[in-house]
């Protein structure tokens, strides 16, 4: 078949959310923003596309996401090297610096919305996947780092999750992880023979990640390599120690994974997962750490700064496992009308009741009344409002409550009123006093 008949379809790895399926979409986002809003963070919106040398210089040349994972390209327009951000946090900072944002104070600032690797896709992993990142830019100490774990214990109980484990490590300074990175070089020489080919690309570039293997084979080895967290100086150290305490002081359960590094070039200090059994391989639902050299980094004057991201198809899937009931209703009022009258008293009436504070379809197609309430049942409306010759004499809609089948004659000036009545009684389960006759069925 020629590709001029050839079916299109979305790209691999990259899905489509269909209306189905974006009630959860749509209640897990205004969840998380909710959420953050009460901890003070606010919106920060960057571009999809960036400069590939951003993320070559903040990731880290040697990570797994700048080698092979991120979508580049040569811009046709300038020859520019660009690319489809792989995470929020490089370009978060990058406005930060641009736009002058710690000029007078520390932000807490944070973004939703799509990221792109170029990997294999599979359960958990996709080439566009969609993340909430939340960072707090210009703030020292431990505080805040506990105060996102526990913000993050917080959005675990919002959401009802309760088998998602907490885990912490810290990668000390700069100037620790030197130490450390010589000897852990010198002792995984030892294992040369051993190591997969990863392993081995990896050994004298990014040896921390060695350690990140998942291979059966190498976990003894993994073990039993010089710990990053014995290399600690005192003030990184007390960080740490400050950091458990406030854990403890809260309730928060974690488990100290010496292993625990993240792919990033630009962690120090703490590091923390929440990680999970029911996803499988793929069990990270969210990861962050403290960067403090980032803003320098990327020409920003010297500022500390703390985040982390959440892969929301990963919490959709274990929040959807919860077997939660969504709303996935297009709206509260479907307007039914036959005849060109009563299409344009239609349009008013919607009018109205939006007004109201409603949310409110007109059916837009020439259809006989079983087609539109058929309609009108699918669209998932607590009220059908019809509107044919009779009403339209009478000056007085005919409201249909769709639960069970119950109707009333309603006046135009009366009906935007009545169906707010009417919807919040049905909400608090109790039954509306109308006081008005039932219509006759239509």
């Amino acid at each position: 078949m020629s590709d001029t008949f050839k079916k299109l379809t979305a790209v691999r790895g990259m899905n489509d959310i269909l209306p189905g399926q974006s009630a959860a979409w749509e209640t897990l986002e205004r969840l998380v923003r909710d959420w953050l809003r009460s901890y003070g963070y606010v919106n920060l919106r960057t571009p999809v596309l960036e400069h590939t040398r951003l993320f070559t210089r903040g990731i880290g040349e040697v990570t797994d996401i700048v080698e092979k994972e991120m979508y580049t390209f040569t811009d046709a327009l300038n020859g520019e090297s660009l690319t489809l951000r792989p995470e929020f946090t490089a370009g978060m900072v990058r406005a930060t610096i641009e736009h002058n944002l710690l000029y007078d104070r520390p932000r807490r600032v944070f973004a939703m919305g799509p990221v792109f690797r170029h990997e294999r896709p599979q359960r958990g992993r996709y080439r566009q996947f969609h993340q909430i990142d939340v960072e707090a830019l210009g703030y020292a100490g431990p505080d805040v780092d506990a105060e996102q774990i526990l913000m993050l214990a917080r959005l675990w109980r919002i959401l009802g999750l309760n088998d998602i484990r907490l885990e912490i490590n810290s990668l000390g300074t700069p100037t620790e992880r030197a130490a450390h990175r010589e000897d852990l070089i010198a002792y995984l020489e030892g294992f040369k023979d051993q190591l997969d080919e990863d392993g081995r690309r990896r050994l004298y570039s990014n040896p921390l990640r060695v350690l990140d293997t998942k291979n059966p084979a190498l976990q003894a080895m993994a073990e039993g390599a010089p710990r990053l967290l014995d290399y600690l100086g005192d003030e990184s150290q007390a960080h740490f120690d400050a950091l458990r305490a406030r854990l403890d002081d809260a309730g928060v359960s974690y488990t100290i994974n010496p292993r625990l590094v993240r792919g990033l070039d630009y962690y120090n200090l703490t590091v923390f997962e929440w990680v999970t059994d029911r996803l499988g391989a793929q069990g990270t639902v969210c990861g962050g750490g403290r960067y403090d050299g980032l803003v320098e980094l990327l020409g920003g004057k010297p500022a500390p700064a703390i985040g982390f991201a959440i892969g929301v198809e990963r919490l959709l899937e274990l929040w959807q496992q919860q077997e939660l009931a969504l709303d996935a209703s297009e709206c509260d009022v479907y307007l039914v009308h036959q005849g060109e009258g009563a299409a344009r008293q239609a349009l008013q009436l919607a009018e109205a009741i939006r007004d109201a504070g409603l949310d409110v379809i007109v059916h837009a197609v020439t259809q006989s009344f079983k087609a539109q309430f058929k309609r009108a049942d699918g669209s998932g409306a607590s009220f059908a409002v019809i509107l044919g010759d009779n009403e339209l004499a009478e000056g007085a809609a005919t409201v249909k409550h769709l639960a069970d089948g119950r109707q009333e004659s309603v006046a135009f000036a009366q009906l935007p009123a009545h169906l707010v009545t009417c919807l919040v009684a049905a909400e608090s389960n109790e039954g509306p006093a109308t006081g008005n006759t039932p219509a006759d069925s239509v």
